[in-house]
């Protein structure tokens, strides 16, 4: 999907967000209802996807009928008002699983994320190295032998090989692992090594979306993490202009998973790459 004109100049929209059919905290009834008072005009649903993986944070595979189901019960009711999107967020777990799984690529969706969560360790065991960072500093010692230097160079190579796999519409907050490694290692993230490593991830879209005329990727900038975190943003601002000019398509996306986020800190990213 060409998220830019379908937009058609609109800035009242997110393409990321999660309800219950997942980690959300609200059913997609109670998003369409703030969705449709707060005046947005596109809103895309993202559950996390089922995965052949145990996984308290995705959906389950039986309940995709259900989701989908939903969604065109939500655009009968509110679609004068919003377009509504069914989509997804899928992990990318290595060759077994992602984006391009040909279950995932069957489903009538309008699009798709693509994120890293997961991780193998050194013993090849998928981790979950996203959320709260005391969870993920246990995780460091318990199946990374605190190694954050492998952690971050295999998150970014899982999202190498996720490019090069295909099947994604949008990549999701993709250097959001610099956010739980600062926090284990201050100051890593302005480390030479580090920065190489987003910065190559960064060309890798540039060049990725030069090659692939039939499917370009888009790049959000994810505000999830804002409040909390000091200002942090997904990919960092430092990335923004070097995708503009290499003509990477960029959306500002919430990734809310309660109805009254579903519009935190955009207007901040909004303002700058609008220059207002």
């Amino acid at each position: 999907m060409d998220f830019l004109k379908e937009l058609g100049g609109s800035r009242r929209y997110t393409f990321h967000s999660h309800t219950e059919f997942c980690d959300g905290r609200a059913t997609m009834e109670a998003f369409a209802r703030e969705v449709v008072a707060r005046g947005f005009t596109h809103y895309g649903f993202t559950p996390h996807s089922p995965l052949p993986i145990v996984s308290p944070c995705n959906m389950r595979r039986e309940d995709v009928p259900r989701y989908l189901a939903e969604i065109e019960r939500i655009k009968a009711e509110y679609g004068d008002r919003c377009r509504f999107y069914a989509g997804m967020e899928v992990d990318y777990l290595g060759e077994e699983f992602g984006p391009s799984d040909s279950y995932i690529q069957s489903l009538p969706l309008d699009y798709l994320i693509g994120s890293v969560h997961f991780i193998p360790n050194q013993k090849g065991r998928l981790i979950d190295v996203d959320g709260r960072f005391e969870s993920f500093r246990r995780k460091m010692h318990d199946y990374f032998d605190d190694d954050i230097r492998y952690v971050c160079e295999t998150f970014y190579a899982q999202s190498h090989a996720m490019l090069e796999a295909g099947g994604l519409d949008i990549i999701g907050h993709y250097d959001k692992i610099g956010l739980n490694a600062a926090c284990y290692q201050p100051g890593i993230e302005d480390e030479p090594w580090y920065r190489e490593l987003a910065d190559d991830l960064t060309q890798h879209i540039i060049e990725y979306n030069a090659g692939h005329n039939d499917r370009q990727l888009t790049v959000e900038i994810n505000t999830k993490a804002y409040a909390d975190h000091d200002g942090r943003l997904f990919p960092h601002r430092r990335h923004w202009q070097r995708l503009i000019d290499g003509g990477v398509p960029v959306i500002v996306n919430s990734d809310a998973h309660v109805p009254a986020l579903i519009d935190a800190s955009r207007t901040i990213p909004l303002s700058i790459l609008y220059n207002d």
